[in-house]
C-alpha cells in the first residue's frame, strides 16, 4: 500500500505501468501503512466485537483542499453494502470524492443523493448510464451490483471513458472476466477489483510477517468462511441464491475469500484443486451450494484446506502453520475489528485495531484512495488488479469442476500467471 501521508497528488490519465511479484503487492508496499498505523494496533480482546455503526461514527463529510481536485466516483448500485459501507468510506478519503450515483430507483436516487450533495444533474439510471461519459465529474464508477451484471457494466464504463472499480467477484465466468480486461486495455483506462482485505492493516500485519518468516517455511493454510449473522430470509440477499444472476452460491461469494486469502498468505498459486459440494435439500439452495470443503496443493509442497458455507455461522478464519509456529487471523475478513495472533511455542502475540477509530474502519476509503492514487501516478493497480479477479476466477472454475466430476483438477497452467503480465 502507498503511504497515506504522502504528498497530495494530481489526476490524469495513462495506461503505463509494470509488473511486480505479489510479495511486492501485499508485502512489502503494505509495510508503508503498518509503519503508520502500528502504534494504532492493540492487543485484541476475546470478546466479540459488535459492529459499529459507520454512519455514526464516520462523520459523512469530504473535506477538500481548495487547491486539489479530488478524484471522482459514480457508485453504481444503491444496496446495503454501498449505503452502510462504501458511501460512509469517502468521509476518510483523502484523495477520492463521491459525486455521481447510478440507481434504477429514481425515489432512492435522489433521497441518497440529497444525504450525500449530490444533484439531480449527477444522479443516473441505469438506462441512461451512457451519457455518464459527458460528466466531468466522474472519473471512474464504483459497480456495486449482482455478479451477472459486473462485465456487461464494466464495458459500458469504459466505453464511456470512466475507470473501473468493480466488486468481487469479478464475473460469473471466466470469459467475462476476460471481456472486462479486454475491454480496459481497448479504453486505455483502468480496472481494479474491491479486494477491500487487500487494504486492511490486520491483513498488512498478518502478510508482512509471513513473508518475513515469522513462522518459518509455511506448510499448511486452514481457511473457513460463512455469512456471519446474516438472515438468509434478507431481501436484499435473494439474489445470491439465483445461479444466474450469482454464478454460484457460497463458493463463488464466500469461498472466494479463502480463495484469494490463501494466494496471498502463502505467496503463490495451487497446482491442483479438489472440491466437494455437501448436500442441503433446503429449496432455497436448489440452483446454488450451500456449504463446500475443498483441497490446493501447491509447488512448494504446502497445502491449503477450506471451506464455505451460507448455513454455518460465525465463520471467517484464517490459520498458517509453518515449522518455527504458527498465525491465526480470527475474525480474518470482517468489516472491523479483525484479529491476528502469532504464535510461537507458549508465547502468544495478538493484535487488533480499536474498534470506533479511523484505522479499523480503513480498509473501504484505502481502497478508494489507491486507485485515485494509481490514475494520478500513471500506473495501473497492482493490488487488487483485474488480473487477480480473472485468476480467482479461473481457480474457482475449476474447484466448480471438481466437485461436479469427484477429480482433482490441474492449475499449473495457471501457477505463475504473474510472471506473464
Amino acid at each position: 500500500m502507498t503511504d497515506r501521508s504522502a504528498k497530495p497528488v494530481t489526476f490524469q490519465n495513462s495506461d503505463t505501468g509494470r509488473g511486480v511479484s505479489r510479495r511486492q503487492v501485499l508485502g512489502g508496499i503494505g509495510g508503508g501503512l503498518i509503519a503508520g498505523v502500528g502504534g494504532e494496533l492493540i492487543a485484541s480482546s476475546s470478546a466479540k466485537a459488535a459492529a459499529p455503526d459507520l454512519r455514526t461514527h464516520r462523520d459523512g463529510g469530504q473535506t477538500q483542499p481548495k487547491d486539489q481536485r479530488k478524484f471522482g466516483y459514480a457508485i453504481v448500485g444503491l444496496g446495503n453494502y454501498a449505503l452502510h459501507q462504501i458511501l460512509p468510506a469517502f468521509a476518510e478519503c483523502r484523495y477520492a470524492r463521491l459525486t455521481a450515483l447510478v440507481s434504477g430507483d429514481p425515489v432512492k436516487a435522489r433521497r441518497i443523493g440529497a444525504e450525500y450533495g449530490i444533484g439531480p444533474g449527477h444522479i443516473y439510471s441505469y438506462e441512461n448510464f451512457d451519457s455518464i461519459a459527458r460528466d466531468p465529474e466522474v472519473d471512474a464508477v464504483y459497480i456495486l451490483l449482482p455478479t451477472a451484471l459486473h462485465s456487461a457494466m464494466t464495458v459500458r464504463a469504459f466505453k464511456a471513458g470512466k475507470h473501473v472499480l468493480c466488486e468481487t467477484p469479478m464475473a460469473t465466468s471466466v470469459g467475462d472476466c476476460q471481456l472486462m480486461l479486454a475491454a480496459s486495455k481497448r479504453a486505455r483506462k483502468y480496472l481494479m477489483m474491491g479486494y477491500r482485505c487487500h487494504f486492511d492493516p490486520l491483513t498488512l500485519k498478518a502478510v508482512a510477517m509471513l513473508n518475513g518468516g515469522a513462522v518459518g517455511a509455511r506448510q499448511v493454510v486452514t481457511t473457513d468462511n460463512s455469512d456471519i449473522n446474516v438472515p438468509l430470509s434478507e431481501v436484499a440477499h435473494s439474489w445470491r441464491f439465483d445461479r444466474s444472476l450469482s454464478g454460484g452460491g457460497s463458493l463463488i461469494n464466500l469461498g472466494l475469500y479463502g480463495v484469494n486469502g490463501t494466494r496471498y498468505l502463502l505467496d503463490e498459486d495451487p497446482v491442483q484443486v479438489q472440491a466437494c459440494i455437501l448436500p442441503n435439500k433446503d429449496p432455497l439452495f436448489s440452483s446454488v451450494e450451500d456449504t463446500v470443503a475443498w483441497t490446493l496443493l501447491y509447488k512448494s509442497g504446502a497445502v491449503a484446506h477450506g471451506s464455505s458455507s451460507y448455513t454455518i455461522k460465525d465463520a471467517s478464519t484464517f490459520r498458517v502453520l509453518g515449522d518455527k509456529g504458527g498465525l491465526l487471523m480470527d475474525p480474518a475478513t470482517s468489516y472491523w475489528a479483525n484479529r491476528v495472533s502469532l504464535i510461537s511455542g507458549d508465547a502468544t502475540q495478538s493484535w487488533g485495531t480499536p474498534q470506533f477509530t479511523l484505522p479499523a474502519l480503513n480498509q473501504f476509503s484505502a481502497e478508494l484512495d489507491y486507485l485515485a492514487e494509481c490514475v494520478a501516478r500513471q500506473q495501473p493497480p497492482v493490488r487488487a488488479s483485474g488480473q487477480e479477479g480473472l485468476q480467482d476466477m479461473r481457480l474457482i472454475t475449476a474447484m466448480y469442476e471438481s466437485a461436479h466430476t469427484g477429480q482433482p483438477v490441474n492449475t499449473s497452467q495457471w501457477a505463475d500467471w504473474r510472471k506473464s503480465l
